[in-house]
């Protein structure tokens, strides 16, 4: 078993996996309303507002896409790798909300290690050209799934529990089209919590998202 052994300790008396799991569902439902709802008020407003203006000028501006992200874990000393989503509304020429999904495994699958992150938070952006770089500041919850005990290693997950996670980033966007947005993104994670001392994961996304204009 590859685990650092900061947090090879003892899983007693953390919350049961069954209230987590509802805890879990309630947070991505609401963040699935939140990005939908997101979409649905951009929409609204590219409808209301078809003619050709400047981002400057707009009521709004929506991205949505998808990503492949890189992630290192905190937890061992591999390199997890995975898949992602994102959608940005920003509201002003500098600020704007962005929500995140992230989906990272560890690539040693008799552990069934992963991690799991929503995420929300507002952006500042600023605009050069093509390209727009940004800062953002997101909460949400994490999800971690434990390697199996190792009195039982073929029993499955030793538990699946989740937790509260603050997250600071930076990357950009390059407008490679006018309705085809690329995404480098980098972010530090920190979950609330985790036994014993807490965790840290980074994550490196590489994505592609549509923009609606």
């Amino acid at each position: 078993m590859c685990v650092d052994r900061k947090h090879s300790g003892s899983l007693a008396g953390i919350v049961c996996p069954a209230c987590n799991h509802k805890e879990i569902h309630v947070f991505a439902q609401t963040f699935t309303k939140t990005c939908i709802a997101l979409c649905l008020a951009a929409a609204c407003t590219q409808s209301l507002h078809a003619q050709a203006v400047k981002t400057a000028s707009r009521t709004g501006d929506l991205q949505v896409g998808g990503s492949f992200d890189l992630a290192k874990p905190d937890y061992t000393d591999l390199t997890f790798k995975g898949f992602g989503a994102y959608a940005t509304f920003d509201f002003r020429y500098h600020w704007g909300i962005d929500g995140e999904f992230h989906q990272v495994d560890d690539p040693n699958q008799t552990q069934g290690i992963y991690e799991r992150t929503y995420e929300i938070g507002p952006r500042y952006v600023l605009h050069y050209g093509r390209f727009a770089p940004y800062a953002k500041i997101m909460y949400g919850r994490g999800v971690f799934n434990f390697p199996p005990t190792v009195s039982d290693p073929t029993g499955g997950a030793a538990a699946n529990l989740a937790y509260n996670i603050f997250t600071g980033g930076i990357g950009t966007d390059y407008h490679l089209r006018p309705s085809i947005n690329l995404r480098a993104d980098y972010e530090f994670q920190d979950w609330h919590g985790f036994p014993p001392t807490g965790l840290t994961p980074r994550v490196l996304t590489l994505g592609v998202a549509y923009h609606f204009h």
